[in-house]
Protein backbone atom coordinates (compact mmCIF):
# COMPACT_ATOMS: atom_id res chain seq x y z
CA UNK A 1 0.00 0.00 0.00
CA UNK A 2 1.15 3.54 -0.75
CA UNK A 3 2.56 5.64 2.11
CA UNK A 4 1.70 9.26 2.82
CA UNK A 5 4.19 12.04 3.44
CA UNK A 6 4.28 13.35 7.01
CA UNK A 7 3.49 16.87 5.80
CA UNK A 8 0.27 15.61 4.20
CA UNK A 9 -0.97 13.54 7.14
CA UNK A 10 -3.13 16.18 8.86
CA UNK A 11 -5.64 18.66 7.56
CA UNK A 12 -7.22 21.61 9.36
CA UNK A 13 -10.25 23.83 8.85
CA UNK A 14 -11.85 26.53 10.93
CA UNK A 15 -15.45 25.93 11.99
CA UNK A 16 -16.28 29.18 13.81
CA UNK A 17 -16.25 30.17 17.49
CA UNK A 18 -12.42 30.13 17.43
CA UNK A 19 -12.56 26.35 16.96
CA UNK A 20 -10.39 24.52 14.43
CA UNK A 21 -11.06 20.97 13.28
CA UNK A 22 -8.02 18.73 12.78
CA UNK A 23 -8.16 15.22 11.33
CA UNK A 24 -6.18 12.50 9.57
CA UNK A 25 -7.72 12.15 6.09
CA UNK A 26 -5.94 8.92 5.13
CA UNK A 27 -7.72 6.98 7.89
CA UNK A 28 -11.14 5.53 6.98
CA UNK A 29 -13.91 7.78 8.26
CA UNK A 30 -15.25 5.26 10.78
CA UNK A 31 -11.89 5.17 12.59
CA UNK A 32 -10.90 8.79 11.94
CA UNK A 33 -10.93 10.86 15.13
CA UNK A 34 -11.97 14.50 15.16
CA UNK A 35 -9.50 16.69 17.01
CA UNK A 36 -10.71 20.09 18.15
CA UNK A 37 -8.43 23.05 18.84
CA UNK A 38 -10.13 25.79 20.86
CA UNK A 39 -8.65 29.27 21.21
CA UNK A 40 -9.00 30.99 24.56
CA UNK A 41 -7.82 34.33 25.88
CA UNK A 42 -5.20 32.94 28.26
CA UNK A 43 -4.52 29.49 26.82
CA UNK A 44 -5.86 27.01 24.28
CA UNK A 45 -7.43 23.56 24.53
CA UNK A 46 -7.05 20.49 22.33
CA UNK A 47 -9.78 17.90 22.57
CA UNK A 48 -8.21 14.56 21.54
CA UNK A 49 -4.99 14.06 19.59
CA UNK A 50 -5.48 11.34 16.96
CA UNK A 51 -3.57 8.10 16.43
CA UNK A 52 -0.10 9.47 17.01
CA UNK A 53 1.40 7.93 13.88
CA UNK A 54 2.75 11.34 12.81
CA UNK A 55 3.77 14.12 15.19
CA UNK A 56 0.95 16.59 15.71
CA UNK A 57 3.22 19.26 17.19
CA UNK A 58 5.66 19.06 14.30
CA UNK A 59 3.13 19.18 11.47
CA UNK A 60 0.26 21.28 12.88
CA UNK A 61 1.90 24.50 14.12
CA UNK A 62 -1.43 25.73 15.51
CA UNK A 63 -1.06 23.46 18.55
CA UNK A 64 2.33 24.95 19.50
CA UNK A 65 1.52 28.66 19.34
CA UNK A 66 0.40 29.11 22.96
CA UNK A 67 0.00 27.26 26.23
CA UNK A 68 -2.38 24.37 25.61
CA UNK A 69 -4.30 21.81 27.66
CA UNK A 70 -4.67 18.47 25.84
CA UNK A 71 -7.91 16.86 27.03
CA UNK A 72 -8.74 13.22 26.37
CA UNK A 73 -12.42 12.58 25.71
CA UNK A 74 -11.44 8.95 26.47
CA UNK A 75 -8.37 6.77 25.98
CA UNK A 76 -9.02 4.70 22.85
CA UNK A 77 -6.09 4.65 20.43
CA UNK A 78 -7.61 6.99 17.86
CA UNK A 79 -8.06 9.77 20.44
CA UNK A 80 -4.87 9.93 22.53
CA UNK A 81 -1.99 9.00 20.24
CA UNK A 82 -0.24 12.38 20.50
CA UNK A 83 -1.08 13.26 24.10
CA UNK A 84 2.52 12.48 25.11
CA UNK A 85 3.62 15.49 23.04
CA UNK A 86 1.95 17.98 25.39
CA UNK A 87 3.01 19.09 28.86
CA UNK A 88 -0.54 19.65 30.18
CA UNK A 89 -2.65 16.49 29.84
CA UNK A 90 -6.13 15.99 31.30
CA UNK A 91 -8.26 12.83 31.46
CA UNK A 92 -11.11 11.51 33.59
CA UNK A 93 -9.89 9.60 36.61
CA UNK A 94 -11.57 6.37 35.47
CA UNK A 95 -9.12 6.15 32.56
CA UNK A 96 -6.09 7.92 34.02
CA UNK A 97 -4.22 4.63 34.40
CA UNK A 98 -4.76 3.77 30.74
CA UNK A 99 -3.33 7.11 29.58
CA UNK A 100 -0.31 6.65 31.85
CA UNK A 101 0.32 3.00 30.94
CA UNK A 102 -1.53 2.19 27.71
CA UNK A 103 -1.67 -1.29 26.25
CA UNK A 104 -2.91 -2.39 22.87
CA UNK A 105 -5.93 -4.08 24.45
CA UNK A 106 -6.81 -1.23 26.82
CA UNK A 107 -6.70 1.36 24.01
CA UNK A 108 -8.50 -0.93 21.51
CA UNK A 109 -5.48 -0.92 19.20
CA UNK A 110 -5.96 -4.66 19.45
CA UNK A 111 -8.02 -5.65 17.45
CA UNK A 112 -8.82 -2.50 15.45
CA UNK A 113 -5.43 -1.28 14.21
CA UNK A 114 -4.60 -3.03 10.95
CA UNK A 115 -3.57 -1.77 7.52
CA UNK A 116 -7.24 -2.03 6.54
CA UNK A 117 -8.18 1.12 8.49
CA UNK A 118 -6.06 3.25 6.14
CA UNK A 119 -6.56 4.45 2.59
CA UNK A 120 -2.86 5.35 2.55
CA UNK A 121 -0.40 4.11 5.18
CA UNK A 122 1.44 6.49 7.50
CA UNK A 123 5.07 7.28 6.68
CA UNK A 124 7.79 4.79 7.53
CA UNK A 125 8.67 3.28 9.94
CA UNK A 126 4.99 2.84 10.87
CA UNK A 127 3.80 -0.80 11.07
CA UNK A 128 0.30 -1.77 12.19
CA UNK A 129 1.39 -4.92 14.01
CA UNK A 130 3.71 -2.96 16.31
CA UNK A 131 1.63 0.20 16.70
CA UNK A 132 1.11 1.32 20.29
CA UNK A 133 -0.04 4.46 22.07
CA UNK A 134 2.85 6.07 23.93
CA UNK A 135 2.47 6.60 27.70
CA UNK A 136 1.38 10.07 28.80
CA UNK A 137 1.11 10.57 32.54
CA UNK A 138 -1.88 12.83 33.29
CA UNK A 139 -1.08 16.19 34.80
CA UNK A 140 -4.74 16.75 35.68
CA UNK A 141 -7.32 14.14 36.64
CA UNK A 142 -10.87 15.22 35.84
CA UNK A 143 -14.17 14.58 37.55
CA UNK A 144 -17.75 15.42 36.64
CA UNK A 145 -18.40 19.13 37.10
CA UNK A 146 -14.79 20.25 36.80
CA UNK A 147 -14.05 23.30 34.64
CA UNK A 148 -11.45 23.71 31.91
CA UNK A 149 -10.68 27.45 32.17
CA UNK A 150 -9.21 29.20 29.12
CA UNK A 151 -9.59 32.68 30.63
CA UNK A 152 -12.58 33.97 28.71
CA UNK A 153 -14.03 30.52 27.99
CA UNK A 154 -15.09 27.87 30.46
CA UNK A 155 -15.87 24.24 29.63
CA UNK A 156 -17.71 22.03 32.07
CA UNK A 157 -16.60 18.41 32.26
CA UNK A 158 -19.57 16.06 31.93
CA UNK A 159 -18.79 12.45 32.76
CA UNK A 160 -20.36 10.28 30.04
CA UNK A 161 -19.64 6.61 30.79
CA UNK A 162 -21.11 4.00 28.48
CA UNK A 163 -18.79 3.83 25.49
CA UNK A 164 -15.94 3.69 28.00
CA UNK A 165 -15.82 4.22 31.77
CA UNK A 166 -13.94 7.53 31.67
CA UNK A 167 -15.63 9.13 28.69
CA UNK A 168 -16.31 12.84 29.00
CA UNK A 169 -18.03 15.61 27.08
CA UNK A 170 -17.06 19.27 27.36
CA UNK A 171 -19.88 21.82 27.56
CA UNK A 172 -19.59 25.57 27.01
CA UNK A 173 -22.95 27.00 28.18
CA UNK A 174 -22.13 30.56 27.11
CA UNK A 175 -21.95 29.53 23.44
CA UNK A 176 -24.00 26.35 23.42
CA UNK A 177 -21.02 24.29 22.22
CA UNK A 178 -20.70 20.62 23.12
CA UNK A 179 -17.62 18.53 22.44
CA UNK A 180 -19.26 15.14 22.84
CA UNK A 181 -16.42 12.66 22.39
CA UNK A 182 -17.66 9.19 21.45
CA UNK A 183 -20.84 9.06 23.53
CA UNK A 184 -22.85 10.68 20.72
CA UNK A 185 -22.04 11.73 17.16
CA UNK A 186 -23.75 11.57 13.78
CA UNK A 187 -22.71 8.07 12.77
CA UNK A 188 -22.71 4.44 14.00
CA UNK A 189 -22.27 4.50 17.78
CA UNK A 190 -20.03 1.87 19.38
CA UNK A 191 -21.60 0.18 22.40
CA UNK A 192 -19.67 -3.10 22.58
CA UNK A 193 -16.13 -2.20 23.64
CA UNK A 194 -14.58 -4.40 26.35
CA UNK A 195 -15.35 -1.77 29.01
CA UNK A 196 -18.67 -0.45 27.68
CA UNK A 197 -21.72 -0.42 29.96
CA UNK A 198 -25.26 -0.43 28.54
CA UNK A 199 -26.99 1.11 31.56
CA UNK A 200 -24.39 3.86 31.83
CA UNK A 201 -24.78 4.58 28.12
CA UNK A 202 -28.51 5.18 28.52
CA UNK A 203 -27.97 7.52 31.46
CA UNK A 204 -25.32 9.46 29.58
CA UNK A 205 -27.52 9.84 26.52
CA UNK A 206 -30.41 11.07 28.66
CA UNK A 207 -28.09 13.65 30.12
CA UNK A 208 -26.87 14.75 26.70
CA UNK A 209 -30.46 15.17 25.54
CA UNK A 210 -31.12 17.77 28.25
CA UNK A 211 -28.38 20.16 27.13
CA UNK A 212 -29.52 23.27 25.20
CA UNK A 213 -26.89 22.79 22.50
CA UNK A 214 -26.35 25.07 19.53
CA UNK A 215 -23.65 22.95 17.89
CA UNK A 216 -22.17 19.54 18.67
CA UNK A 217 -18.61 18.62 17.70
CA UNK A 218 -18.34 14.85 18.11
CA UNK A 219 -15.43 12.46 18.27
CA UNK A 220 -16.20 11.21 14.74
CA UNK A 221 -18.18 12.28 11.68
CA UNK A 222 -19.49 15.80 10.90
CA UNK A 223 -20.69 18.35 13.44
CA UNK A 224 -24.40 19.07 13.72
CA UNK A 225 -26.98 21.32 15.36
CA UNK A 226 -29.65 21.17 18.04
CA UNK A 227 -32.41 19.51 16.02
CA UNK A 228 -30.16 16.74 14.75
CA UNK A 229 -28.79 16.24 18.27
CA UNK A 230 -32.24 15.59 19.69
CA UNK A 231 -33.12 13.35 16.74
CA UNK A 232 -30.03 11.17 17.16
CA UNK A 233 -30.50 10.69 20.89
CA UNK A 234 -34.27 10.17 20.84
CA UNK A 235 -33.96 7.61 18.07
CA UNK A 236 -31.21 5.81 19.99
CA UNK A 237 -33.19 5.83 23.24
CA UNK A 238 -36.32 4.62 21.45
CA UNK A 239 -34.31 1.66 20.23
CA UNK A 240 -33.51 0.71 23.82
CA UNK A 241 -37.09 0.74 25.09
Amino acid sequence: MQRARAEDWYRTRTVGDDVTHIDEPFIHEFYRCNMWHVRGRDRDMLVDSGMGVVSLREWVPLVTERGLTAVASHTHFDHVGCHHEFDDRAVHRAEAEILEAPTRRATLADPYVTDDIFDVLPPEPYASDSYAVRPARPTRVLDDGDIIDLGDRHFEVIHTPGHSPGGIALWEPARGILFSGDIVYDGPLIEDTYHADAADYVRSMERMLELPVRVVHGGHFPSYGAERHREIIRSWLDGKS
